[in-house]
């Protein structure tokens, strides 16, 4: 019990300290070193003897240091490539062009409350291929939001469907995603194709059917007044935008991962920094054809080097930050105990699951960002799956999805604060509005990730 209790203070301290917004790598690492000494002191060893420095308390720090050499050439490697690209993508156009194009098409539907479902079905679609959550939701502000309100939708109805397109991180180009897959041995595609996407079809459509009943309730109930923007004035010019063929070059990554796998020619691997490799030497030569400045397209390659950079420096970190201090839970033995409390009390594998999730999604909507809880407690997936004798995967999947899920449900999340800036709206009554259709996607999420 004594584990149990120290471990429990430590994760109230940790937890306190990120929500005062102290950085979250700094406070992780200590809660970390101080769970992994506590371990110590009470006679457990960190390392085994191939790992070990010879001296124990020197372990603590040789752990972090096996755990960057590791993250950092794997999972730290894919999401530092599909970062890059999506810098890259949007250095060129090539991002701005594809919103461009699937935004027009709604023009085609006359229901203001039916055009908003279908934007947000369209919005999540693109979120497979722009990963970045407040990206994407700036680029439907500037493309998507003005076509939404000239067709009579209200301001707030349009930035709350916009703020939620992000709310299921899917496919290979997502970080969570890639986490998920890797932390559960699985292969991106796989995970993607038999883990994400059944649970994803389900939810987006409940989610599409929410937005529909609860942005009708609110407007009648706010009664709230449309502002008729004319759509040829506030979309964006083409003249400013590359050829409609760039919108082919975010796709790219996703089409070669999907094609050259087991699900089709399994001839043929396709990792997943290999097929962003591949997209970003296309799409330079895409750049030459179209600026004959071969020089400027040498030069642009910086662009996909310093969003690599960029996520190394937040994500990377973070997700060895987290693991550090899931490794201290798991040494000083509180993770075992709390499966063993859960085994007595009856909770079972689902009821720890379910556990898992809240925490993340309360972790996600308390503190604007669903990485930290998730790449805290998804380290911990394998182990607690093994003793509860089920598919790391069906663990991890709601966990993984409750973190962006949560996130949309957020006022201090950078995407709510983004759109809420560009549409001179308040970021808390953005969350009024996606707070129920979150929750529905939240239920739906872990049912069908249990179910399916």
């Amino acid at each position: 019990m004594l584990s149990l209790m120290l471990a429990f203070i430590v994760t109230v301290i940790v937890a306190t300290l990120i929500l005062k917004q102290y950085k979250a790598q700094t406070v992780l690492f200590v809660g970390g070193l101080v769970l992994m000494g506590a371990a110590v002191l009470m006679g457990y060893p960190l390392l085994d003897a191939k790992k070990t420095t010879g001296f124990v308390w020197f372990d603590l720090f040789k752990f972090i240091e096996l755990t960057f050499s590791t993250r950092a050439a794997g999972i730290g490697l894919m999401i530092m490539t599909v970062s890059g690209f999506a810098k890259y993508m949007s250095h060129i156009g090539a991002s701005r062009v594809l919103v461009h194009l699937t935004s027009r098409p709604l023009s085609l539907l006359k229901s203001p409350y039916l055009l908003l479902s279908v934007a947000y079905i369209v919005g999540q679609l693109l979120n497979i291929v722009i990963p970045s959550a407040a990206g994407l939701c700036v680029l439907l502000m500037a493309t998507m939001y003005p076509v939404l309100v000239s067709l009579g939708v209200s301001r707030l109805s349009a930035v709350a469907v916009i703020a939620t397109t992000p709310c299921l991180d899917l496919g290979p180009a997502s970080g969570t995603a890639v986490f998920a897959a890797k932390t559960t041995g699985m292969d991106v595609a796989d995970y993607f194709i038999a883990e994400q996407l059944p649970v994803a079809v389900i939810t987006m459509v409940l989610i599409a059917v929410t937005h529909f009943i609860v942005q009708r309730y609110f407007d009648r109930k706010e009664g709230t007044e449309i502002k008729v923007m004319k759509l040829s004035e506030s979309t964006e010019k083409l003249s400013d935008l590359p050829p409609s063929i760039y919108a082919i070059l975010p796709l790219v990554p996703i089409a070669l991962v999907l094609v050259f796998s087991k699900l089709t020619i399994a001839t043929i691997k396709m990792p997943v920094v290999t097929a962003m490799i591949i997209s970003i030497a296309l799409a330079m030569l895409f750049e030459f054809i179209r600026t004959r400045d071969l020089k400027a397209v040498f030069k642009s390659i910086q662009v996909f080097f310093d969003g690599m950079g960029e996520i190394f420096a937040t994500v990377v970190t973070l997700i060895v930050a987290g693991e550090t201090f899931a490794y201290g839970l798991t040494k000083i033995g509180a993770i075992d105990l709390i499966i063993e409390g859960a085994r007595d009390s009856g909770f079972g594998a689902v009821g720890i699951t379910l556990v898992m999730t809240l925490i993340v999604a309360i972790s996600a909507v308390i503190m604007g960002s669903g990485n930290a809880p998730f790449y805290s407690f998804g380290a911990l997936v394998p182990d607690i799956a093994t003793k509860l004798s089920m598919l790391p995967a069906v663990m991890i999947t709601p966990m993984q999805m409750a973190s962006s899920i949560a996130r949309s449900a957020s006022p201090i999340t950078a995407a709510i604060i983004a759109v809420a800036g560009i549409a001179d709206v308040s970021p808390v009554d953005i969350v009024k509005r996606t707070a129920i259709p979150m929750m529905v996607a939240l239920v739906s999420s872990f049912v069908f990730s249990i179910i399916l």
